[in-house]
């Protein structure tokens, strides 16, 4: 789809894709609590028509529940109209959607595959990855198994997420690995001190998750929410959302709304803006439930933040002790 937004190029797919796309992990229900499917399929269509040119799923979200929302929203939408597709394979839970198992033997991921293509609607998927290193098999199986999967053309460009600078080189020597997808934020800034480097060396482009960190770096969640997550909401264990670290991360996304003023825009966009800002980053998965959501974060597809910026978030990294990792971009 064309889109008058600013895009960058993902790596050497050919592909050049926003700023930010859309996350769809939540629109599968389960982990999450209630959604909405009408919310969910409003949400996509309102990020489109904003300009927003692709959409990040898996098949383990809601057990196939996200992408049979996303399928369905597609096929309601002209050709051209229609955002690239990016989704993973690899994991299996349960009914309740726990007790997850990293699965990556050959049969099963072209299962899981073709299972995708169905809910999705679609005939090619425009990018498959591995959604973790597999329990079952080694590295050299399951992704000798999607370069497969892309010369047989089920799959236009293959990548991994959530896999580290070793295994990223173990995977390069068999076939070029197009793109990765690893977890990166204010708060969990791991990422930037070898992943990023390696894949800016070696043209891979990076399409990174939780860029506000599920949701505590939006500039609006409090102690008091974490305190009543539901039950089912995954949050509630992640320590994350507990004590001292809890009260450090809401610390720090409060320290970004000057900057948010600054430029006229929301604390979740200066979030988003901040991760954009390191070198290597292709864009950022966003999560979105609804249309207003989209509104809150849809600024930092055009944002672009200063030195002072950075200067005054990496003291704020610094003041208040948040997470780990470098903190400014070079």
């Amino acid at each position: 789809m064309k889109t008058d937004l600013p895009t960058r190029p993902l790596g050497k797919t050919g592909l050049d894709i926003t700023r930010v796309g859309i996350g769809a992990w939540a629109m599968g229900g389960n982990m999450w609590g209630p959604q909405d499917d009408a919310e969910s399929d409003a949400a996509i269509r309102h990020a489109i028509e904003l300009g927003i040119n692709w959409i990040d799923t898996a098949a383990v979200y809601g057990n196939g529940h996200s992408e049979e929302v996303i399928g369905q929203t597609l096929r309601k939408l002209p050709a051209d109209r229609r955002p690239l597709v990016f989704t993973k394979g690899g994991i299996v839970r349960d009914s309740e959607g726990k007790n997850p198992r990293r699965l990556g033997e050959r049969n099963h991921l072209r299962g899981e595959l073709e299972n995708s293509l169905k809910r999705l609607g679609v005939e090619t998927i425009d990018l498959y990855q591995m959604h973790w290193p597999s329990d079952d098999v080694a590295l050299e199986d399951y992704w000798g198994t999607l370069l497969a999967l892309k010369a047989e053309g089920k799959v236009r460009h293959v990548g991994l997420s959530n896999h580290n600078v070793e295994q990223l080189a173990r995977a390069e020597a068999m076939g070029h690995v197009e793109t990765l997808q690893p977890p990166f934020s204010m708060i969990k800034r791991q990422t930037a001190a070898e992943i990023l480097p390696w894949c800016h060396q070696h043209g891979t482009g990076v399409i990174c998750y939780s860029p506000m960190q599920a949701g505590l770096l939006t500039g609006t969640f409090t102690a008091e929410r974490a305190a009543n997550l539901t039950e089912n909401d995954w949050r509630r264990e992640s320590p994350e959302f507990q004590g001292d670290a809890l009260k450090a991360n809401l610390a720090l996304a409060d320290s970004l709304k000057p900057i948010a003023q600054k430029h006229g825009t929301s604390v979740s966009s200066v979030a988003l803006a901040w991760v954009l800002a390191w070198p290597g980053l292709t864009g950022a998965i966003v999560g979105a439930r609804s249309p207003a959501q989209v509104d809150g974060w849809i600024d930092a597809a055009r944002l672009e933040l200063d030195a002072d910026d950075l200067a005054m978030i990496a003291q704020a990294i610094e003041r208040n002790g948040a997470g780990a990792g470098p903190s400014r971009p070079a």
